[in-house]
């Protein structure tokens, strides 16, 4: 028999992954079969969210994503069949192109498979809030048993738990060894970001903004993370699927058994060959005297009949059957029985036909050969179904005699062995006995002498006790004043930001004027007005650029942010403590800020106008709010 990859052993989770890591490092073709699956999800993914993210209609980018869903899920079934073919085919590297087609072939099932298993998961996940995704297993190899055609999809939890069998324990395994994803995520987030260094240090390319959206604070990465790290697993879970139901076809069939005794030798032909060499003279000697000795024509051995006679035989009974016009007499199972009979059967074949050709040539009587016929025939088969039953009882018995080997033979159970007799322990070491000594030292040196001690006559009005537990109430007292006054100072300082009669200011402004770049240097209104007549000179990056600092200048005033020159701009979003509603115009104007003056995109009239009508609500003052208790 055929040994396949698994080379008919049961296999625990972790060898099932090796052999899949193998296989995907030596087949180019499920990297074929299933990364353009993997990337159509990938961008279809990340068109959503950035649909989402700008507010725009997410049904076109939703349809995307399912339908690359279905073709990933084509894929998958391809890469399993690609799989299965390179374990049990005949040839090592299959065509992708045959994996493909027959992909096709059950397009409908793959697709029901797609929508189950969509469902089934998320149903899973949810009502068990995520332990179904380590506990439940067997669906993980749906697309495998969908490319197998034995079952219905819309049952596909359980044609999956039948097929794998024993082996959903080794699924379970191979589902959280799967988890090692989290790794490959952060590995592929810090070799990502370890390029853009090297690029910005030796290269001195500008990766400013890149850099910026390859963090983890950016949700889009995170999705374009996750996202990259299921596409390359692709591989690994299409030859997973495959040797994980190839594992459950072993365990089940116990094809892993039947393999190891075929290749067990056969101990009868190894006591043959040794004693051969003893009789090997006594043989010789009877063979000798058989040959001096006359023997009896009658009792002559038939020769037994090779496969070439046996042929002329039965052409002869044929041909004798056409000639008295009885061919349905050879109909059915009667020439499969004549050709079952074994070679020993040879010489009473020969003679029952030669007396078949003597009744229809010689005697020209072919109704006695017809009866000879239906009579020798009846023979026939009562002699082939008594020699299957023999065989059958060989076939058992060498069965029996090989599971009757002592290396099938349970272990026989060890007798318990008798408690052995504890040891007692010598006394502790001179080590032990040195540290004992010492701690009962240092017990004595710090414990008290007397432990009640005397009352002594004092001067004092009151007790130490009494004064330390006044001491320790002070304490408390002060320290609690002390937080008290710090979160009134907290409180204060966050209600006089949204006092438009309040302005905070932390440098001198005669030390700012010099500074035409610093926020502060303006009022929000003196920056906004600059902006227009900027925009109006046709200058609209610059009066972008005084716009933002109108609103830095604006939110420090609000105390929403701490101006500082040694802050970016996505610290003070970071740091933001202003009102909710401000903090997400904030982000908008601080992107398209960056990417217009730091990554030089062209601002015409229509940005610097959508610009200014974003900033305006912002450089507003605030409403005065009553003061409380007024």
């Amino acid at each position: 028999m055929a040994v396949s990859a698994l080379e008919l052993r049961p296999r625990g989770p972790v060898a099932l992954m090796d052999a899949a890591l193998r296989l995907c490092a030596r087949n180019a073709g499920l990297w074929a079969l299933t990364l353009p699956g993997g990337a159509g999800v990938v961008a279809a993914l990340l068109h959503l969210v950035d649909a989402v993210d700008h507010g725009r209609s997410p049904t076109l980018p939703a349809l995307y994503l399912t339908l690359a869903w279905l073709v990933r899920g084509v894929g998958q079934g391809a890469a399993c069949h690609y799989v299965q073919e390179v374990l049990l085919g005949t040839r090592a590297e299959p065509p992708v192109g045959a994996s493909v087609r027959a992909a096709l072939g059950r397009l409908p099932s793959l697709c029901i498979a797609v929508a189950y298993l969509a469902f089934f998961n998320l149903f899973t996940v949810t009502l068990s809030l995520g332990i179904a995704l380590f506990v439940l297993s067997a669906q993980g190899v749906g697309y495998a048993a969908m490319m197998q055609g034995r079952g219905s999809p819309l049952k596909l939890y359980g044609l999956c738990s039948r097929l794998l069998g024993p082996s959903r324990g080794t699924a379970t395994g191979v589902r959280w060894l799967m988890a090692v994803q989290v790794l490959v995520f952060l590995n592929l987030h810090i070799g990502i970001n370890f390029l853009l260094y090297l690029g910005r240090q030796l290269l001195g390319i500008d990766l400013t903004f890149t850099e910026r959206f390859a963090s983890l604070d950016n949700p889009p990465w995170l999705m374009f993370l996750a996202a990259t790290t299921f596409a390359l697993f692709e591989p690994l879970r299409a030859a997973t699927a495959s040797l994980l139901l190839v594992d459950g076809r072993v365990r089940q069939e116990g094809l892993d058994l039947l393999a190891a005794v075929q290749q067990l030798p056969d101990r009868s032909a190894k006591r043959g060959v040794e004693s051969s060499k003893g009789v090997a003279a006594a043989l010789l000697v009877a063979v000798g005297l058989l040959f001096l000795v006359p023997a009896p024509a009658e009792a002559a051995p038939a020769k037994p009949a090779s496969t070439s006679e046996r042929g002329a035989v039965r052409a002869r009974l044929e041909k004798v059957t056409e000639a008295c016009e009885m061919p349905e007499l050879l109909e059915g199972p009667a020439l499969k029985d004549f050709d079952a009979l074994g070679e020993s059967e040879g010489a009473k074949l020969e003679r029952f036909v030669r007396h078949l050709e003597q009744q229809a040539y010689d005697d020209d009587d072919c109704e006695a050969a017809a009866t000879t016929l239906e009579t020798g025939l009846a023979q026939v088969t009562a002699t082939a179904e008594a020699q299957a039953r023999v065989d059958a009882r060989a076939a058992t018995n060498r069965a029996r005699t090989i599971l009757a080997r002592p290396e099938f033979q349970d272990r026989p159970e060890k007798d318990p062995k008798e408690p052995k007799e504890e040891t007692v322990p010598d006394g502790p070491g001179w080590w032990r006995r040195f540290i004992d000594a010492l701690g009962k030292w240092l017990e004595e040196l710090f414990r008290r002498r007397d432990p009640l001690p005397q009352p002594r006559d004092s001067a004092l009005p009151v007790s130490g006790g009494a004064a330390a537990n006044v001491l320790v109430v002070a304490l408390v007292a002060l320290t609690l004043a002390v937080l008290g006054v710090v979160v009134v100072n907290v409180l204060k300082r966050r209600g006089g930001g949204t006092d438009p009669t309040l302005e905070v200011r932390t440098v001198d402004a005669a030390a700012l004027a010099g500074k035409t770049d610093h926020a502060l240097s303006r009022p929000p209104e003196g920056w906004a007005h600059l902006a227009d007549a900027l925009a109006a000179r046709g200058e609209y990056r610059e009066a972008v650029r005084n716009l933002y600092l109108a609103l830095l200048s604006r939110l420090h005033r609000d105390g929403a942010i701490l101006y500082d020159e040694t802050l970016s701009n996505w610290d003070y979003l970071r740091a933001f403590r202003g009102r909710p509603e401000v903090k997400a115009p904030f982000r908008e104007l601080t992107r398209r800020f960056d990417f217009a003056w730091y990554g030089n995109v062209p601002v015409g009239r229509e940005g610097y106008t959508e610009f200014r009508a974003i900033t305006a609500p912002l450089l507003a003052a605030p409403p005065a709010q009553e003061a409380a208790g007024a």
